[in-house]
């Protein structure tokens, strides 16, 4: 099953969309809202699926689909949290930064609470009113939705309250992160608002490319109409998505509509860095990883963080080439304050 926010007043309005993202119907008779959707997703979630099977055989009205229309699927969200799922991630910018990974990192994940009241849209521009000095980067991520979750779930249960799966790019901007961290208290202003993929999917919908606890397909990173990145979302990972669930509930318990972030998707080649597409690797899904990799092998970056006009595409396509859940396409424009 397919979900999606039309651009609606705050919270948008939920529609159920067509497997092929053809074609939505209306969900408002089920629940107005995806946030009212998983606030009882026991009683909406049969509703639901009725729609999403009357669309496959043309039993429900239906009108033309367009991803254009769509806010984030979540246009707000009571939280977001981001995890570090891809330690070569990780390793990589603190390296950038001059840092060495704690071996506690390899045991218990990072993750930090971002601004979850402000998303943007699959197609909303990244406004910033800078560009050079703040070091603005995309950054490609698998995310989860979960229902109500109980303070100090285990891995092994927490896998049950994955509700919806879908994409994100979370806009970082790497000039202000060494000096917020440096005060010890987390990101803050480095982490402006993030984008979400115009639909998210039921974990099903994945079929055999969902293990429970991850993607197993290629994240699609296109930067200024190039081919940047093609990491697979499950491979090289440190800590799947029940696992960074349990470690978000281990002093609280977690609301409905609780969305949990991968990090950024990242892979190893041969046991190292990766490399870029151009040279036969699988890329990068952020500017920061390819920098810190030049800086390896040069002495220092080359490539630049992302200026106005940049654009960055994000998707995922299904076995036979089938885009799962449409694009996350935002392009750097210039803050104008209305």
């Amino acid at each position: 099953m397919k979900l999606a926010s039309l651009k609606a007043g705050r919270d948008g309005k939920l529609v159920v969309v067509s497997s092929d993202l053809t074609r939505y119907t209306d969900a408002g008779r089920v629940a107005p809202t995806m946030q009212a959707a998983l606030d009882d997703w026991a009683t909406v979630e049969p509703g639901l699926r009725e729609l999403a099977q009357g669309l496959e055989t043309g039993s429900v009205p239906a009108e033309r689909f367009h991803e254009r229309e769509c806010a984030s699927p979540l246009p707000r969200a009571y939280q977001w949290a981001d995890g570090s799922a891809y330690i070569n991630h990780v390793e990589l910018v603190r390296k950038a930064r001059g840092a060495e990974v704690p071996a506690s990192f390899y045991e218990d994940p990072l993750m930090y609470q971002g601004g979850s009241d402000s998303f943007l849209g699959p197609r909303d521009d990244i406004a910033m009113a800078q560009d050079d000095s703040w070091g603005i980067d995309m950054e490609g991520e698998i995310a989860v939705i979960t229902d109500d979750v109980p303070m100090g779930v285990s891995a092994e249960e927490a896998g049950d309250y994955i509700r919806l799966v879908l994409l994100v790019n979370d806009v970082s901007l790497r000039g202000l992160i060494p000096a917020e961290l440096a005060k010890g208290f987390g990101f803050f202003q480095s982490k402006p608002s993030s984008a979400f993929s115009p639909v998210a999917v039921t974990p099903d919908a994945l079929g055999e490319a969902w293990d429970g606890g991850a993607i197993h397909l290629p994240l699609l990173v296109r930067y200024n109409g190039e081919p940047f990145g093609q990491a697979n979302a499950g491979v090289d990972l440190t800590f799947n998505f029940p696992q960074l669930i349990a470690h978000a509930a281990k002093t609280r318990p977690l609301c409905a509509g609780t969305i949990i972030g991968s990090g950024t998707v990242s892979n190893k080649l041969d046991g190292g860095p990766g490399k870029a597409i151009a040279d036969g690797g699988d890329g990068y899904s952020c500017i920061a990883e390819i920098r810190m990799i030049e800086t390896i092998h040069d002495g220092a970056p080359t490539t630049p963080f992302m200026k106005f006009g940049d654009k960055v595409e994000i998707k995922m396509k299904d076995r036979d080439g089938k885009s799962i859940f449409g694009s996350i396409e935002q392009q750097v424009v210039k803050y104008a304050r209305r």
